[in-house]
């Protein structure tokens, strides 16, 4: 098994040709930090808007390098920190407009895949998230129940025996199925992009570090990029900014994948839809059938490092690797005997109060955009699409949407966050061990980790 090497996403792609870094100096229109998805996005929107604009990307390794080239492939509408977080201060029908906004952007990712001929395996086969003890189908049924007071969420309450019909999961008492959401291939979708944004004329330096962001210049450790308008789009890797270390803290997620799996084997199981799968643990998993008929199923494993640390190559603690593992084989008692491939890692963005944001500083010309707490391959388009507007100053609907120009405080120095960091994820640990023993409805010790964290969960 391989353990590390960025992903198993870009193993099986093949690492692209290296960019030329920063030669020095030099001016541009537009200056953005981070080529991942929501960079390139970004990027892309500006020159189908103005193809005169001058759009210079750093990136500190190579375009996909961080989340973008390592993520689950999940191309789902979740709402970073739930709809719900926008009532009391935009109401019910703008928290409404948020949610169709990121149904319609899955559908806009497809769509611009087809046009721009970027093959990313995508199969929108919806999301299936799957409850297995009483106190997940407490939490599921509730779900489900608001769910449907909203008109645009679309989603379908299955029984234990219309789940296992779908996808025989070990134990399942119930699910939820909603179709806004798409199976994709991480590092295809991320190299696609880079190749489209180029081709429209943007230029791409690798291998540069950004080390300042100021408004009109960003300092790399090649040369300074002087530009108007400066856009940050570094997401889990904002930290090693200089005045943004306790901004977001960089969560790690862990994955590994299988060998192929045979005919047969779905044969037994279904998943033929090749739905996204998680599941109503509080430490939930998340899983998806490859297009070479793999299982990779992700979780969070080593949730933090102290002072904000960050890994290189995604290298995984084999205590992670064992967990998923075994997580894998109490799901699918049938995948015991099959090898794992290749086990990874990589870090995403948590704001303080976990809710994602997009904005621009018109006075300034600064921009920025992420926090997306693991749901960054839908909303790093709308963010993109939402930059785009805010940067040539078209108004649009997406430019009035509520996360835009959302502030929140700073994460607490250390000790304190990787103390709660830690004591959090032992509590979710805890209270889903309660649930799996027999505990009948949630427990207290996740109500209370959610509320002293200010996640919505």
């Amino acid at each position: 098994m391989i353990n590390g090497d960025v992903s198993f996403w870009w193993q099986q792609q093949g690492f692209p040709a290296s960019r030329p870094a920063l030669p020095g100096d030099r001016d541009a229109d537009v200056c953005i930090v981070g080529a991942g998805y929501t960079g390139l996005w970004t990027a892309y929107y500006l020159k189908k808007a103005d193809p005169r604009l001058n759009v210079v990307i750093v990136e500190q390794r190579f375009a996909g390098y961080g989340a973008s080239g390592r993520n689950g492939g999940w191309l789902t509408n979740s709402v970073t920190g739930g709809r719900e977080q926008y009532v009391p201060k935009w109401g019910r029908d703008a928290a409404g407009r948020m949610q169709s906004a990121l149904n319609d952007t899955v559908d806009e990712v497809i769509r611009v895949a087809a046009a721009e001929k970027i093959d990313a395996s995508i199969v929108k086969g919806g999301e299936f998230t799957v409850a297995q003890n009483r106190a997940q189908q407490g939490r599921l049924e509730a779900w489900a129940r608001d769910e449907a007071t909203w008109s645009m969420t679309d989603t379908v309450l299955l029984s234990a025996g219309e789940s296992r019909d779908r996808i025989a999961l070990e134990p399942t008492t119930g699910s939820l199925w909603h179709p806004h959401a798409a199976r994709i291939n991480a590092a295809q979708l991320v190299a696609g992009l880079a190749t489209t944004v180029e081709r429209l004329g943007v230029t791409i330096y690798e291998e540069t570090s950004a080390s300042t962001l100021e408004a009109g210049r960003v300092t790399t450790n090649r040369g300074v990029v002087r530009a108007p308008v400066v856009v940050r789009a570094t997401e889990g890797f904002t930290s090693n900014i200089r005045g943004l270390h306790r901004a977001w803290l960089p969560m790690n997620s862990s994955q590994v994948v299988t060998d192929p799996l045979p005919a047969s084997f779905w044969e037994s199981i279904g998943w033929a839809g090749r739905e996204l799968v998680s599941d109503m643990a509080h430490s939930y998993f998340y899983a998806q059938r490859t297009a070479d008929d793999r299982i990779a199923i992700g979780g969070r494993g080593v949730p933090y490092r102290f002072a904000s640390r960050i890994d290189t190559d995604g290298d995984t603690d084999t205590r992670t690797v064992a967990a998923l593992r075994e997580l894998l084989h109490r799901l699918l008692p049938a995948t015991r005997d099959v090898p794992l491939a290749h086990a990874w890692s990589g870090v995403l963005g948590v704001p303080r109060d976990w809710s994602a944001t997009v904005g621009f500083d018109q006075a300034t010309g600064m921009g920025w955009a992420g926090g997306y707490v693991g749901t960054g391959v839908t909303a790093t388009n709308l963010a993109g699409r939402t930059l785009a507007d805010l940067i040539t100053g078209n108004a649009t609907d997406v430019t009035t949407l509520p996360w835009v120009n959302h502030r929140v405080r700073n994460w607490e120095i250390e000790p304190l966050r990787w103390l709660a960091v830690r004591a959090l994820y032992t509590a979710y640990g805890w209270a889903d061990a309660a649930e799996f023993r027999g505990r009948a409805t949630t427990s207290p010790l996740a109500r209370i980790a959610d509320a002293v964290s200010g996640r919505a969960h």
